[in-house]
């Protein structure tokens, strides 16, 4: 790490140039795909067919399975009886781990005996953290992993944290303002919360000049009251299971990637990369050799940004939190996939884009499958959609054709419209 405190960086990392990135991420995959089906049951079943070192760029890392978020808790209530609640998925002993937490659900989340195991600390960097400064650490120490997450990437850096947690609201704005901490870690909601409650208590809390914050989102509206306030607030995405995601840097513009992650974009419902821009869902393979998730779909939608950060950060930018992937919903009594409409659609190639349509028409659940067509449609292409429409979903729903462009780039697969009486 880059010591000099005017320095920009936080390693020579970030600067790289991204072909340069790319080679040096697939070499550590090749040699991460070779850990996991060694050392981890569930990727020795899942990867059995895979060679290593054939996966070299992102179209063959494109063709492994996704281990989706959502299937955690199912694999985890499976892996109780051999001892391993982390669903078979990591590759060290739990023995061997420093922490086990537990987020709602309960999905059990491991943590390695390793500084900065989140990678935390290069997030806090890019907000303008500091060696020897002091943070107030609002996120939960209780069971979830947000609040060590953070503590260990202030550590990382050289500065001590206050464990303040959640609640106690007016304690923690009296340990404030007596010991005087220049930063803040947690929620941007119980930031605001902690400056009104200051107000209330007529205590002096502006020693608190840049704050990190996560877990919600930050609208524009909450963070220009912070900054009214006099404090600098960026944002990170992150989650117990794979750490730091993208950070935002003090030029913003984004969210940059993490250095020891692979970020994909896919369809939602599928496992297919979208085009640089369009709405998806975001899938990360961590090179973390303790829990080496390849290929793991969160289940939240962003988009890649074209071109690099003003900040000077060469990785990839999100644009942060779009929504929820998961648009599963019941026609008919019967439930609709996203992955079931995605097989429909990849029986044509004249589709480029779609999205079917759920309403309503006199009290009947209708399903219009709406497709843009680089070309012109016709009845009988209409027909066969249909067709293929029916054999996925069991259901039957009308085909419309659009003009390319025509459809919103919001990420979705299907919208419902129905209203709800």
């Amino acid at each position: 790490m880059i010591e000099t405190p005017e320095t920009e960086y936080f390693d020579e990392l970030e600067t790289r140039d991204p072909e340069l990135r790319e080679e040096a991420q697939f070499q550590a995959l090749a040699e991460q795909l070779a850990n996991a089906k060694a050392n981890a049951p569930a990727y020795g079943e899942l990867l059995k067919d895979i060679d290593p070192d054939e996966v070299r760029d992102r179209a063959a890392l494109a063709k492994l399975p996704l281990v989706r978020k959502s299937e955690l808790l199912e694999r985890q209530k499976k892996q109780f009886e051999d001892r391993n609640p982390f669903g078979g998925l990591t590759a060290v002993k739990t023995g061997r781990l420093g922490r086990i937490f537990a987020s709602p659900g309960p999905i059990y989340d491991p943590e390695a005996m390793r500084p900065d195991y989140w990678r935390l600390a290069r997030a806090l960097f890019a907000a303008g953290f500091r060696r020897g400064n002091v943070v107030h650490n609002s996120f939960s120490y209780h069971l979830t992993p947000a609040g060590s997450m953070l503590e260990s990437g202030a550590h990382a850096l050289g500065c001590p944290v206050i464990p303040a947690g959640v609640g106690n609201t007016e304690q923690q704005v009296r340990t404030i303002a007596d010991v005087k901490p220049k930063y803040y870690t947690g929620t941007p909601s119980f930031l605001k919360i902690l400056i009104d409650k200051a107000r209330e208590m007529n205590l002096d809390i502006r020693s608190m000049k840049r704050a990190l914050v996560s877990g919600e989102a930050l609208p524009s509206s909450l963070r220009n009251d912070i900054k009214q306030l006099g404090v600098k607030v960026r944002q990170c995405y992150a989650s117990a299971d794979l750490g730091l995601i993208a950070y935002e840097s003090m030029i913003g513009e984004g969210l940059v990637v993490d250095e020891w992650i692979i970020v994909e974009i896919v369809r939602p419902g599928t496992g297919d990369p979208v085009t640089e821009g369009e709405v998806g869902e975001v899938v990360v393979t961590t090179l973390n050799p303790d829990y080496p998730l390849i290929r793991f779909a969160t289940g939240d939608l962003s988009a890649v940004m074209a071109g690099m950060s003003a900040c000077g950060r060469t990785n990839l930018r999100l644009k942060g939190w779009m929504g929820r992937a998961d648009q599963t919903t019941k026609v008919r009594g019967m439930f609709i996939h996203p992955g079931q409409v995605a097989d429909a659609a990849k029986r044509h190639r004249e589709i480029k884009r779609y999205r079917l349509v759920v309403d309503r028409h006199r009290d009947n659940d209708a399903m219009i499958l709406k497709c843009e067509l680089d070309g012109a449609g016709s009845e009988a292409l209409a027909a066969k959609i249909a067709d293929s429409l029916h054999a996925t979903t069991k259901m039957r729903g009308e085909v419309e054709f659009l003009k390319p462009g025509t459809l919103p780039n919001d990420g979705k697969v299907i919208e419902d419209i129905r209203e709800i009486d």
